[in-house]
């Protein structure tokens, strides 16, 4: 603390309600309170929508159609509902919608603690705007700063030569901007695959680490996989509902995010392009990359999930009599015949390829260390019931399955944040009945 003495101090500021975030959990949740007429404030850390354009490639897109994306009460129009908007279109749509709603947010604002005020059972929360001390007071709290909010690079990046570049996914922009000569990707998530797709497009030589990746076919028997998958209930499921607990670390399925087209994403499709499939990587010596011998069972697993997904379409279609057509050809979400896949190498000489660059799409986690109340675990975990903590006056928006499968994409945010501010507005109408 010794290095905010000399700093000036701000004047304290009071509300019921302070949201921590700014993005699509606390602008929806914002909008709510701001309905119910709650007296609340949102702290940023950046610009509205920073991450959506400081984090993303330039050729980047949304891997869901506009009318999924849409902020509580507002409407991306008849000509964009299908469209699979860019991150600066996104930013832009998230920016006009604070300023049509006059939502009460302070920007370049760093929370660097939370804590309980025993004495009036209240919350203190303190942070640096501009590099000067703030404090507010508020009855209640909603963290909103999501639960992948600090990028991750695993440790074996120290062992990479020198001259070879490394950047996480996040700081990737386009492949003018790297070192000419070939890139390998380790990570094949949807961030992963994507940037592999930037890259072939762009003429470069891409060598891609693989995973266990779940995926989807773009369009099936007449429709966007999306509109499906939401008219089935497939998004409703909750956590307590799955077979298998362990399902709930399956990561998004890869989508194509592409305007117009019905193609989609799998890791046989990035082949043909010419991407160089390997393993989740093994270990690193300097220019020597050893990767694990399971491209086969990475392959196999997405298309399984694949397979799954559309058996469960099938049934929601026999069952409700709904006429659909047949499913139309899409080479790639064809499963890969296990006798048909070609032994894929084990190693690679980064010097010997030519690669200049590693581009680390090894994902993010997320940091609550300002917290100073009782709402972790011991591995700095929320705990939670629906985003409802064990202190009262605390929520969370943004987790994990934090409600139900649909927590994790845009399209169920706004639900989770009606669902946390009726919890508010009911709260003190509660404490409004006892005081009268």
């Amino acid at each position: 603390m010794q290095v905010y003495k000399k700093q000036k101090m701000k004047e304290s500021n009071t509300v019921e309600v302070i949201i921590i975030g700014g993005g699509y959990a606390g602008l929806s949740a914002s909008y709510y309170l701001r309905q119910n007429g709650i007296s609340h404030t949102i702290l940023e850390r950046g610009q509205v929508g920073q991450s959506w354009v400081s984090q993303r490639w330039d050729s980047f897109r949304l891997n869901t159609a506009s009318k999924l994306n849409t902020l509580p009460g507002f409407d991306c129009g008849e000509n964009e509902k299908n469209a699979f908007c860019s991150a600066q279109s996104l930013v832009s749509s998230m920016q006009d919608f604070v300023k049509m709603h006059e939502l009460p947010i302070r920007q370049n604002v760093m929370v660097t603690r939370v804590e309980k005020d025993p004495q009036n059972n209240s919350f203190v929360v303190t942070a640096l705007e501009n590099g000067t001390i703030c404090t507010f007071h508020c009855k209640q709290v909603i963290i909103a700063s999501g639960s992948q909010s600090q990028k991750k690079v695993p440790s074996l990046a120290a062992g990479i030569e020198t001259g070879i570049r490394q950047l996480h996914s996040s700081e990737y922009r386009s492949a003018a901007a790297l070192p000419e000569g070939g890139v390998l990707v380790v990570g094949s998530g949807q961030s992963g695959c994507q940037i592999c797709e930037d890259l072939i497009s762009a003429g470069r030589k891409v060598y891609l680490s693989t995973s266990k990746v779940p995926r989807c076919p773009r369009h099936y028997r007449g429709r966007d996989i999306m509109d499906w998958l939401i008219l089935s209930g497939f998004f409703e499921t909750r956590a307590d509902e799955l077979p298998d607990h362990a399902m709930r670390n399956l990561r998004t399925p890869l989508l194509k995010g592409t305007d117009g087209g019905r193609a989609s994403l799998s890791l046989q499709a990035l082949a043909r392009k010419g991407v160089q499939l390997f393993g989740r990587m093994h270990n690193v010596s300097e220019n020597a990359v050893t990767f694990s011998d399971d491209v086969q069972t990475n392959l196999i697993f997405g298309d399984e999930f694949s397979e799954r997904v559309k058996g469960m379409i099938d049934a929601f279609i026999q069952d409700n009599d709904i006429h659909a057509p047949d499913a139309a050809p899409d080479v790639d979400d064809e499963p890969v015949k296990s006798e048909g896949i070609s032994k894929h190498e084990t190693w690679v000489d980064l010097k010997a390829n030519q690669i200049s660059s590693i581009i680390w799409a090894t994902g993010f986690t997320s940091d609550f260390s300002y917290l100073k109340i009782p709402v972790l675990d011991i591995n700095g975990v929320p705990i939670h019931q629906d985003g409802v903590s064990a202190v009262e006056g605390v929520y969370f928006l943004g987790l994990h399955w934090q409600r139900s499968r649909k927590s994790d994409i845009l399209f169920g945010l706004k639900d989770d944040a009606l669902f946390i501010t009726d919890k508010i507005n009911g709260q003190l109408k509660k404490q409004a009945r006892a005081n009268s």
